[in-house]
């Protein structure tokens, strides 16, 4: 199992304690075929929805393991309908329209089980009523609209190279009068260009980036096997290839891994962090990547960028020489309704380039 979903899979076992006795049969119900990342994300949901029932007077519950079975039952449409209503207005984190559909398909799922699979000593579904199965989710993320949202917020052309160049030596003339930013820099300045060449030359998820030891990358082939997202065999490691920019780069890091970050030699982590007064150097960390990026964008004229908009980044880069189908298979993707945001993505580059052909 990988990093992240060892963790992943620590909270999970902490946070469904707190659920229902149903709630914790259907999370094991589901361990087989989702990862604890997912299920994690499941349980939050149901946190937040019992919690909502006790505070709306329609679970008499002291806690949200005290939720019944018979109170989820007798909830009308009009419940469900001032739930989301709640998501999507609270004054603490509203969520946007993609992100209560997610929780009401969390809401789904669970409904479903209860009131199709499961059942009770006699054989009788645990859930005699389903009102979830009366809510009509919409598909509200379409590639299309998502292309629109990335349009000007990620890196196009000569610019993945320029990033890449700015990470390594621009960055230092702008923080040149802050010591401390200088010292940073200087330090962590090729482990940081290696991350973002590797993202922008193969695509990778950052949780990929961060379960990545060193014994996965086969720098003469220009390949590395990571754990990919949805695939849940955890003895699988899917090999991906990367451009030729992020093997010098990786080179780079590499030379300097051992000495300047300290690594013991039980650490397998392929990019590692050395925390002030720490005398090795640890695996770094998801959020410790994502601030990395975020740092070096604002300063790069790039606010938008994140480092997932690294990712769609090379993937649109990537798309202009290839087909869908080869663009589906580095990204790691389900399906290639997924990958079509590149398509939509590159439409006006792909005029362009025509203008420029009949101009020459």
């Amino acid at each position: 199992m990988n990093v992240q979903k060892e963790i992943d899979r620590i909270k999970l076992d902490e946070k469904v304690l707190g659920m229902p006795w149903f709630v914790q049969q259907f999370i094991d119900y589901k361990l087989p075929d989702l990862s604890p990342s997912t299920l994690l994300e499941y349980v939050r949901d149901y946190e937040t929805f019992f919690g909502w029932l006790r505070s709306e007077g329609l679970s008499s519950a002291s806690d949200n393991k005290g939720v019944t079975l018979q109170e989820l039952e007798v909830l009308r449409m009009e419940n469900v309908t001032s739930y989301r209503i709640f998501l999507a207005t609270k004054r603490e984190g509203a969520n946007s329209r993609i992100t209560v559909s997610r929780k009401l398909s969390s809401l789904r799922s669970l409904f479903h089980y209860l009131s199709q699979i499961a059942e009770d000593e006699e054989f009788y579904p645990l859930l005699k009523r389903n009102i979830m199965a009366k809510i009509e989710i919409k598909r509200i993320h379409k590639p299309k609209d998502t292309a629109a949202k990335l349009k000007g917020k990620i890196l196009e052309e000569d610019e993945l190279l320029e990033f890449i160049g700015y990470i390594l030596e621009g960055y230092a003339k702008d923080v040149e009068n802050n010591k401390q930013a200088l010292y940073a820099h200087e330090l962590n300045k090729e482990r940081d260009a290696s991350i973002t060449s590797l993202i922008l030359n193969s695509g990778l998820r950052v949780s990929e980036v961060v379960n990545l030891n060193v014994d996965d990358i086969d720098l003469n082939n220009k390949m590395l096997y990571v754990y990919r997202k949805g695939n849940n065999d955890e003895t699988f490691k899917t090999p991906v290839y990367f451009r030729e920019q992020a093997k010098d780069d990786l080179m780079a890091y590499l030379n300097l891994r051992q000495t300047r970050y300290k690594a013991p030699k039980k650490e397998k982590a392929l990019f590692l962090a050395l925390a002030n007064g720490q005398n090795e150097g640890r695996r770094m960390t998801k959020r410790a990547i994502q601030a990395m990026i975020i740092k070096y964008a604002k300063r790069f004229g790039k606010p938008y960028l994140t480092v997932h908009k690294l990712r769609h980044s090379f993937a649109t880069d990537y798309y202009l020489q290839n087909d869908i189908y080869k663009t589906k298979e580095q990204l790691g993707h389900a399906s290639t309704e997924t990958t079509e945001v590149y398509a939509h993505l590159t439409d006006k580059t792909m005029s362009e380039a025509i203008e420029r052909r009949v101009d020459a």
